[in-house]
């Protein structure tokens, strides 16, 4: 198969994506005729060095161009992390990162390139970079190191030009953006994925699903994001139960991976998103006649997905009767992921830091009935805990 090469962000800075040729005979091009590359700084997921040949291949492939390599980072993109890769691709003078793996490798890619054009080396260095910083640098100098992106998993944080770094501190994830950029080319290989934890995939391709639905329900409408998370919904949904029956099926697995690039469409056009994108709302939107209508419009999309109406109707399910949490639901057991707080190791004892915490997430306050108070917070979390 030849390589497909397109950008379908055309709202924002040229970001190509290609597919059609293995992940190394894609990314050794690229290196060479789109960067001319010859420090290359890998950031590698440790299940993929571990039980995978793809790293190994990766930097067999590349030969003396790769000069740093760093395998493994803790989920939520710890700060200590950040600065010691900082530290290291600054040291190797570094003129291209590659993250090969899942979404925290390139949030951490995107704040380690803005770290390294503003010679940033401690933690209150590190927060001067923050959107929300009262200490931000006047003069923060924009990143110069591009990044690649081979992605594993269908998170969708890798598509926009924010990321998000946690505090090792204060436990409290704080966003980078304004001048922080996404990567530039992203290499897709529907084979790759295979590699990952069904868990993983599954998760991350549902979170895809919810992106869409965001966007489907914000009460800012345009039409032309609403198109396009329609087609990612009619990619996702049906991809991610094919995946779930058969994971070795790499047309499914090469479907998600283009419905998660139409369900982040949205984010290039500024639409807002809700609390979901943090914590689970629908029903306590819906309760408050919020987007009462919009829901009703993403049900029927669903609805009228050919396996998610067998799905449904298999479980009993009657169009006159549900709504969009029920269908959802339905197609969140299929996938076999967790429906309470309780079953991911939450117990109410943590509900009032939680809430406190998810406040700093600038999208609640953009939810159709806006959450500026702890108490309502902690209401949906109560709702969903058990």
């Amino acid at each position: 198969m030849n390589e497909i090469l397109f950008s379908p962000f055309q709202d924002r800075r040229p970001t190509k994506f290609s597919y059609g040729l293995e992940f190394l005979e894609a990314c050794c091009k690229h290196v060479d005729s789109m960067y001319q590359a010859d420090r290359v700084y890998i950031i590698a997921s440790a299940s993929l060095a571990r039980n995978t040949d793809a790293l190994s291949r990766l930097k067999s492939s590349l030969g003396s161009r790769v000069a740093g390599i760093r395998i493994c980072m803790k989920p939520h993109t710890q700060w200590s992390e950040i600065l010691e890769i900082t530290s290291e691709a600054q040291a190797v003078q570094a003129d291209l990162l590659i993250t090969l793996g899942a979404g925290t490798l390139t949030d951490a890619a995107k704040i380690i390139a803005l770290a390294m054009a503003n010679n940033t080396a401690t933690f209150d260095d590190l927060a001067a970079l923050t959107f929300d910083s009262p200490t931000k640098i006047a003069d923060m100098k924009a990143p110069l190191v591009p990044i690649v992106c081979i992605p594993t998993s269908l998170s969708g944080g890798e598509y926009s030009d924010f990321a998000g770094g946690s505090n090792d501190y204060t436990h409290r994830k704080h966003s980078f953006q304004g001048l922080t950029k996404g990567p530039s080319l992203f290499v897709l290989d529907a084979a790759l994925p295979t590699t990952t934890p069904p868990s993983v995939w599954l998760s991350s391709g549902f979170r895809a699903v919810d992106h869409c639905v965001e966007c489907l329900c914000s009460l800012q409408y345009k039409s032309e994001t609403d198109k396009a998370a329609e087609e990612g919904l009619r990619l996702l949904a049906p991809g991610l139960l094919q995946s779930k029956r058969d994971g070795n099926d790499l047309e499914a697995r090469h479907r998600c991976q283009l419905g998660i690039i139409e369900a982040m469409k949205g984010s290039g056009f500024g639409i807002p998103v809700g609390a979901s994108h943090g914590i689970a709302v629908c029903k306590y939107n819906a309760e408050h006649k919020a987007n009462v209508k919009m829901q009703n419009k993403v049900l029927g999309i669903l609805w009228h997905i050919p396996e998610v109406q067998m799905l449904a109707l298999a479980g009993g399910l009657d169009m006159k009767t549900i709504d969009l949490v029920d269908i959802l639901d339905a197609i969140i057991r299929e996938l076999g992921q967790p429906r309470t707080l309780k079953a991911v190791g939450i117990t109410r004892d943590s509900i009032e830091a939680l809430a406190a915490n998810s406040l700093h997430d600038r999208w609640c306050a953009t939810n159709p009935v806006p959450l500026t108070k702890k108490g309502q917070i902690i209401e949906i979390l109560e709702a969903v805990l058990e």
